[in-house]
């Protein structure tokens, strides 16, 4: 399976937002438009659009949920920042840069899940962190991979600098380019972390993202004033989602062999990755991951990255540029320009058994 869902940054250097037309004024309305794309986090998504359960409880709240695959992840946050979609499933860094840092009040519906060994740092060899000291390290630039190797500096005290060069290569030619001896380290997620690891004996992974638990988020964000002036809409995505978690829970064959298929793997396959990923069946520990204290650190880091490489909206003046309001109304960034919330008030509601 290929992966897609870290490059937004990387097109977002490219200038793919150019030309993006203003999104949709928000309006009471009775259809909806979620966009997915294919990670372990995210197949959910076209299991309740294949299966029904979305269908299901749209109907209970009169009205209509189309959840629609892209191939491209990056395409589809665009075209949900553009206002042809009233969500898209994104990760906090990427909805920090993309809809919010361009302007569109975004709201954090779902906490889905944060990886959890999905995303590692792997050298060739014995040694830690601080051996990739003038050592070239591959990865997919201005990504959560280039993230996480920041990171991962930080650890020893070491920056990119220290570094002999960041080498930008696509998922697509990573397992290629490990193979060859100009490779020393690489930077990546799964399934390419299971393969570089499983195939290769001299291969070392230095730090994953088990090491920065919470940090890199899998979300379902929407429109805020759509979400506020249609409240039916939260609670049917709510509703339908956490259906569809308690039967991930409880170990359900059926939707787990469907969504492995779809993703192109097999069961177990799935499950390996399932098992890198701390998925928040109970809407209550989504709720506590929403809310936990360290969470505003968290996003001050991811803006100071994305403000450091250029690409925390166009002409950020600062870290700061964009606010972040959290569940209990504290904010970080500016609170003037609010465009990114993390609000617990649906996933509460599927806490509680209110929907």
């Amino acid at each position: 399976m290929k992966i897609t869902k870290l490059m937004s940054a990387t097109a977002l250097a490219m200038g793919v937002l150019a030309g993006v037309s203003a999104p949709v004024a928000a309006e009471e309305k009775t259809e909806f438009k979620l966009a997915w794309s294919i990670y372990v986090g995210w197949m959910p998504w076209g299991y309740l659009e294949d299966s029904g359960i979305m269908d299901k409880w749209a109907e209970k709240y009169g009205i209509d949920v189309e959840i629609v695959q892209f191939n491209d992840y990056v395409e589809s946050i665009n075209q949900y920042t553009a206002g042809a979609f009233d969500g898209v499933s994104a990760t906090n860094m990427d909805t920090l840069s993309i809809p919010s840092g361009g302007g569109v009040d975004t709201t954090a519906l779902i906490v889905g899940d944060y990886s959890n060994g999905n995303d590692a740092v792997i050298m060739k060899g014995a040694g830690g962190i601080a051996d990739l000291k003038g050592k070239p390290v591959n990865l997919v630039e201005l990504s959560v991979s280039h993230y996480l190797l920041a990171r991962a500096l930080d650890t020893v005290g070491m920056e990119e600098s220290d570094l002999d060069a960041v080498i930008n290569t696509s998922d697509a030619d990573m397992i290629a380019a490990y193979a060859t001896n100009d490779v020393e380290a690489v930077v990546t997620w799964n399934p390419l972390v299971s393969e570089i690891t499983g195939s290769n004996a001299d291969a070392n992974v230095l730090f994953d993202s088990a090491d920065i638990p919470g940090e890199i988020l899998d979300l379902m964000v929407v429109n805020t004033e759509t979400l506020a002036d249609n409240p039916a809409f939260g609670k049917a995505v709510a509703g339908a989602w956490y259906e569809l978690m308690a039967l991930m829970a409880a170990g359900d064959e059926a939707a787990l062999t469907a969504m492995a298929e779809a993703s192109g793997t097999d069961l177990a396959g799935y499950k390996a990755q399932l098992a890198a990923t701390e998925m928040f069946f109970d809407p209550a520990a989504a709720v506590a991951q929403a809310s936990s204290a360290d969470l505003p650190t968290t996003m001050t880091s991811v803006a100071e990255f994305l403000f450091d490489k250029g690409i925390l909206g166009e002409g950020a003046p600062s870290a700061d540029f964009v606010g972040i309001a959290y569940p209990d109304g504290s904010t970080t960034g500016d609170s003037g320009n609010v465009k990114f919330r993390f609000d617990t008030t649906y996933m509460q509601m599927a806490a509680d058994g209110a929907l």
